[in-house]
C-alpha cells in the first residue's frame, strides 16, 4: 500500500531542537494539518543519530548537478540511500558522478525536494499536499530554526 509524507526538516541539516521546542513544533503541525472530519492525521517527531536522508521517495523526477548542470542518474541516487539506509550519512560531501567535481549532497538539485536532516516531523498521508509559507514560518518559529518541507510518495 502506498502513503504520502510530509516532512518537514530544519534547513540545517546538523540542527536538532530541544524536546519542548520539538513539541511545540508538532502541536503546531498538528493544529496546520487536521486530519478528516473525525480522524487525525499520524504525526511522527524524530531526532535522527546521523544525518538521514529525506527524499521524495517515487515523487523524484530529475536529480541535477549545481556545478556542471548535468542530469545525474536517479539509479545513482538509489544506490546511495541503499548504502547509508541503515547507518545514515556521516556527512554530505560527495562526488559529483557527471563531471566528478567535489559537492554537497544538499547542493544538488532535486526535483521534487530532497533533504538531509537529523531532526524530522513526518505527517502521514495529509489532506494536503503543501504547507504555505506563512504555515513554515508558524513553525519555524514554535521550533526556534527555520524549516523546509519535502513530501515523499511511497
Amino acid at each position: 500500500m502506498s502513503a504520502d509524507v510530509l516532512s518537514v526538516i530544519p534547513t540545517d541539516p546538523y540542527w536538532q531542537p530541544l524536546r519542548a521546542a520539538a513539541d511545540h513544533a508538532a502541536a503546531t503541525v498538528a493544529d496546520l494539518v487536521p486530519g478528516l472530519p473525525g480522524t487525525e492525521v499520524e504525526i511522527d517527531v524524530t531526532w535522527h543519530d546521523q544525518l538521514t536522508a529525506v527524499d521524495c521517495g517515487e515523487n523524484l523526477e530529475r536529480i541535477g548537478c549545481p556545478l556542471c548542470g548535468s542530469s545525474i542518474d536517479t539509479e545513482w541516487w538509489g544506490d546511495l540511500l541503499e548504502a547509508h539506509c541503515e547507518d545514515g550519512f556521516p556527512n554530505l560531501a560527495v562526488q559529483a558522478p557527471c563531471c566528478g567535481v567535489e559537492t554537497s549532497l544538499d547542493l544538488l538539485d532535486y526535483d521534487w525536494p530532497c533533504g538531509f536532516a537529523r531532526f524530522e516531523i513526518a505527517i502521514w498521508d495529509p489532506e494536503r499536499i503543501w504547507l504555505s509559507a506563512e504555515e513554515l514560518a508558524a513553525i519555524a518559529t514554535a521550533l526556534g530554526h527555520p524549516v523546509r518541507q519535502i513530501r515523499a510518495h511511497i
